[in-house]
């Protein structure tokens, strides 16, 4: 094969691989998604600082539909902005000084769980192709709930000892007020994701069977 020929095969796989304005859009609607939610009247819980909100139910809804990397834009973005400046974070909270804060460390773990959740949510995708949704569905719901305490409650624990300066302990068993939460919004993400995957194929189903065919 010729040097030309070589060009012409790799250019549309390279243009397969790039973001295109659907992309940039759903990155947009997604991060304004989790803005969203974090501005819905929060729950406190104790003198934490670190109410009960529904971002954790939109950060993973990110990555269950959008896979890994543009879930990882979408909430990167949101973060990013509220640093930033603007009013986005639970409480209309903004600024660097937020990172001083007990929730520092749920704010920073959100993209890295969006990632993660997303990741893991190709991988389902790929195994369960020709599944029930039932079987698909439970497996996802492990793959949130995974990455929602790998990342957002590990992060968040050491956020409450650094900042807060509450023992290791102390802050575990703070965080755990959280879990009965979550287990409820992955359930209701999982659900919505399932939806949006039925009616929006695009959305990455049909991603992910093109990039196995490539493979």
């Amino acid at each position: 094969m010729s040097q030309t020929d070589t060009a012409v095969t790799t250019r549309p796989e390279q243009r397969r691989n790039r973001w295109n304005a659907t992309d940039l859009g759903l990155i947009a609607v997604f991060a304004a998604l989790v803005a969203g939610s974090a501005l819905i009247a929060a729950v406190p819980v104790g003198g934490l600082g670190v109410p009960i909100t529904l971002q954790t139910l939109a950060v993973m809804l990110t990555g269950l539909a959008l896979g890994p990397g543009r879930a990882f834009a979408a909430v990167g973005l949101y973060v990013l902005l509220g640093l930033a400046g603007l009013p986005i974070f639970s409480g209309g909270r903004s600024g660097l000084g937020v990172l001083a804060g007990p929730s520092a460390g749920y704010i920073l773990a959100f993209p890295l769980a969006a990632a993660a959740v997303g990741w893991l949510t190709v991988v389902v995708l790929r195994r369960t192709a020709g599944k029930s949704r039932k079987y698909r569905g439970v497996l996802l719901f492990a793959a949130a709930m995974v990455s929602s305490i790998a990342l957002v409650h590990t992060l968040g624990v050491l956020g409450m000892v650094v900042n807060a300066k509450l023992e290791l302990s102390k802050a575990f068993l703070a965080d755990l007020a959280y879990y009965p939460g979550d287990i409820i919004k992955n359930v209701l993400a999982v659900s919505i994701a399932l939806a949006l995957h039925k009616a929006f194929p695009d959305l990455l189903l049909r991603r992910v069977r093109k990039a196995d065919e490539r493979l």
